[in-house]
């Protein structure tokens, strides 16, 4: 790689703290970013010497065997400049760009057309010949589809689309990847990938954290938006689309923008039918109390914003016409767990004696801990023709393997000019389309209360088919 510029705008910012710069150490330790200079850009009035101090405080804290040694020869490549998010300002960092260079947006999200806008204003987005100029925007891509085009046409003004690059932290998760890798590279479940041996999808990211020191962001966001929208949509199209002729990324991307349009049309007027939105109350979260939702520092008392989200998704097409795929999220709920769930319908042949059988379940794990487990059913040792479910697991790493942070891959990624992991606008136009109908449906009355340390709200189940249920929270916890 030749030498790259890296500029972090609200680099005095949690995401920051917390992510980027733990990522970018732990790059620059495996050698992968030998040539990055990496330069921080905030409002702060700090000096050089301030801001290493700051990163090397949070590095200190977020990184298990930091190493004083290694932080010298990474600190070598920092550098800061304070300013304001004005053209004029912005343009106190070109002496210190390389030619080529990623500007990576770590501010809050109504900042995000400003900023983009800024750099461009500043002359800082004009590629000349071989050398490029990169944006990275965080999610959320606006608030509703309208919001989303505004932003859109923000960025635009000043970058093509090819610069942009949209970034959901999911897709460069290893278990997610893990997924695309698993489905298309084992013939054995090509032939059975369909509706017709597939009975129901469920995707499922809960949490037992509440709103925490996001109280501001979050209670303008919600559940939906935070998680469903995103990154639980994302996950949909990953399992839902068609084998690639060839792997490229724009491919790639091509057919989860099909699957996205493939969704039946949703309705803000039956919304009830095929949504369901929750808010915490008080309750007991892993043995400790936990108040509701709006008694949580800096949340109002009347707000009727969503801390759990549920979706029934119908794709229209002719490998998944008849699947429901059911997405959930929430906080303060019973237990950490994520996964992405297929259950395969029950075989059509007899057993002798009548016995019944439970329907298979392909589980790839994402969190706590990643991997995949396939329930199947097998004969209960003894004398007699009983039967009883065995779970065949294989967990995704192996000791001594190293596993790869999901912003280590993207910011790799970005600087390498890897879109694959990234979102092109129409799928964030489509992913809008199919939640807008529930979110002007919620402007309106309240959310269904569930305890906190519960599984969410009872009136969930409304939304699945007859014979279908939720997965059990209280049972994956155990399973740990």
């Amino acid at each position: 790689m030749s030498r790259l510029s890296l500029v972090i705008l609200g680099a005095s910012g949690d995401l920051t703290k917390r992510l980027l710069m733990p990522s970018l150490f732990r790059l620059h330790r495996l050698g992968l970013i030998p040539d990055l200079n990496i330069i921080g850009y905030s409002i702060d009035k700090w000096d050089r010497d301030a801001f290493l101090k700051h990163i090397h405080d949070s590095l200190a804290e977020f990184i298990a065997d930091f190493k004083e040694t290694e932080w010298t020869a990474f600190s070598e490549h920092l550098d800061f400049v304070s300013g304001t998010l004005e053209a004029d300002a912005l343009r106190a960092l070109e002496s210190k760009l390389t030619p080529s260079a990623l500007f990576y947006l770590a501010l809050p999200p109504t900042l995000f057309g400003q900023a983009a806008q800024a750099i461009g204003e500043a002359g800082l987005s004009e590629e000349n010949g071989d050398d490029w100029r990169r944006i990275l925007i965080e999610k959320p891509f606006g608030t509703d589809l309208e919001s989303a085009k505004v932003l859109r046409e923000q960025v635009h003004s000043h970058w093509d689309e090819a610069q942009v690059y949209r970034i959901d932290h999911f897709l460069g998760k290893e278990a997610t990847q893990n997924l695309m890798i698993f489905r298309f590279a084992n013939r054995v479940l090509a032939p059975v990938w369909n509706a017709e041996h597939i009975e129901q999808v469920q995707i499922t990211y809960a949490e037992t954290l509440g709103v925490e020191n996001r109280a501001v962001y979050y209670d303008h966001s919600g559940a939906m938006r935070d998680m469903l929208q995103n990154h639980l949509v994302q996950l949909l199209t990953l399992t839902a689309i068609e084998p690639l002729g060839r792997w490229d990324g724009e491919i790639l991307r091509d057919h989860k923008v099909e699957v996205l349009k493939s969704v039946r049309p949703t309705d803000d007027m039956n919304a009830n039918d095929w949504a369901v939105r929750g808010q915490y109350c008080a309750g007991m979260v892993e043995g400790e109390t936990a108040v509701d939702y709006c008694n949580e520092p800096g949340i109002p008392m009347d707000t009727n914003t969503e801390t759990f989200a549920a979706l029934r998704i119908e794709i229209d097409n002719w490998r998944w016409k008849g699947v429901p795929f059911y997405l959930r999220s929430g906080k303060r709920l019973a237990n950490n767990y994520a996964e992405i769930a297929v259950q395969f319908k029950a075989p059509a042949g007899a057993l002798p004696g009548g016995i019944e059988v439970d329907n298979n379940w392909l589980v790839f794990r994402l969190a706590p801990t990643m991997g995949m487990d396939m329930h199947m059913t097998a004969k209960l040792p003894g004398m007699h023709l009983n039967t009883h479910g065995i779970t065949l697991t294989a967990p995704y790493t192996q000791p001594g393997q190293y596993e790869v942070s999901a912003y280590e891959q993207l910011l790799i990624d970005a600087l390498h000019g890897e879109r694959a992991h990234f979102l092109r606008f129409d799928e964030v136009e489509w992913a809008w389309r199919i939640i807008d109908p529930a979110l002007k449906a919620w402007q309106k009355g309240m959310p269904d209360l569930y305890k906190a340390g519960t599984q969410g709200p009872d009136t969930q189940s409304r939304i699945m088919r007859n014979g279908h249920q939720w997965r059990s929270l209280f049972e994956q916890k155990d399973s740990e």
